[in-house]
């Protein structure tokens, strides 16, 4: 019988079958729950950073410093999302533990890979915001797993050479200079 009848399980974005442990290339992108734009504003075509956006920007690099299998490539906090370009990049040892992990294991989540890194960031995320609330007594709900600040889930894509790379990097580096036209602009108000 599976757990909770499968009444609770949510459709994963991510490819069937593709190892997210594995070395790779990925374009993600994470939205705010509700599309709220609290991350920030753009103002002449540049992205300010509110305090909330400044928790996600120190946390999502500190997330490349303690783990040595993730590259941060380009990045760029938007009012409402997050676009980046992760790099996995296993080193043997990793690797080996990995193959190891998988004759042992059948866990959904694999460690060292991207799923992994994005929930940790997302948890490192909430508990920081949890701080600043309280040290500020604000008049807002704390986030929790019952109250994620990001959606939960996340869209990835596998970049599979170079030019697809050129084109995700310029999109990313372009996008406060687009803002009045992007949908995330339209749904987040």
């Amino acid at each position: 019988m599976k757990k909770y009848h499968n009444k609770y399980r949510i459709q994963s974005n991510r490819m069937p079958g593709w190892d997210y442990a594995g070395n790779g290339y990925y374009f993600i992108t994470l939205v705010v729950k509700n599309m709220e734009c609290i991350l920030g504003e753009i103002i002449d075509n540049q992205m300010v950073l509110s305090e909330f956006g400044k928790i996600v920007d120190e946390e999502w690099k500190k997330s490349f410093e303690i783990r040595d299998e993730l590259f941060l490539d380009a990045y760029q906090i938007m009012p409402n999302h997050l676009h980046a370009i992760v790099v996995v990049r296993q080193s043997k040892k990793n690797r080996e533990e990995k193959t190891d992990e998988n004759k042992n294991s059948s866990l959904c989540r694999k460690p060292k890979s991207l799923s992994s890194f994005i929930a940790g960031f997302k948890s490192a995320v909430n508990s920081k915001l949890d701080d600043y609330i309280d040290e500020y007594n604000l008049d807002i709900p704390k986030y929790n797993r019952n109250n994620q600040f990001f959606l939960s889930n996340y869209h990835d894509h596998i970049i599979r050479d170079f030019h697809e790379y050129l084109r995700i990097e310029r999109y990313i580096i372009n996008n406060p200079a687009k803002w009045n036209k992007d949908r995330f602009k339209h749904n987040g108000k």
